[in-house]
């Protein structure tokens, strides 16, 4: 069998808002800054419970993500991995950042609840 090798480990830091980075690889160059148009690759994959299940890759569709910094057309996240802030340092051109967004970063003005669930609130992190 052909010999795999072996990928480093990733230290993650955390910004005070929850977004946790680790780069993969520095870029170099100077930081995109607002309103500069951005291109990107992604790979979303989800947490918990299905840990590293894809969701989606704009490499495996050839559609690359494109907005313009500051428009306020993607999640907050990605916008904050991408320019930084909040601690987080800009990525530079060429670089490849892992992220990890929380769902107060993302998505999560659009949940919903689905009918015919119930939720209970549990005090002090007991079960009902």
């Amino acid at each position: 069998p052909a010999a795999v090798a072996a990928t480093p480990a990733l230290e993650f830091s955390t910004s005070s808002n929850g977004l946790q980075w680790a780069d993969a690889k520095v870029g170099s160059g100077t930081a995109p800054q607002a309103p500069c148009r951005v291109v990107i690759d992604y790979v979303m994959s989800t947490t918990g419970a299905r840990y590293g299940a894809k969701i989606d890759s704009t490499a495996e569709r050839q559609q690359p993500y494109a907005w313009a910094l500051g428009d306020g057309s993607t999640i907050p996240g990605l916008e904050q991995a991408v320019a930084g802030g909040g601690g987080v340092p800009p990525m530079l051109p060429g670089g490849v950042r892992r992220a990890i967004i929380p769902s107060s970063l993302a998505y999560e003005g659009l949940a919903r609840p689905l009918p015919g669930l119930q939720y209970q609130e549990c005090g002090g992190g007991f079960g009902p």
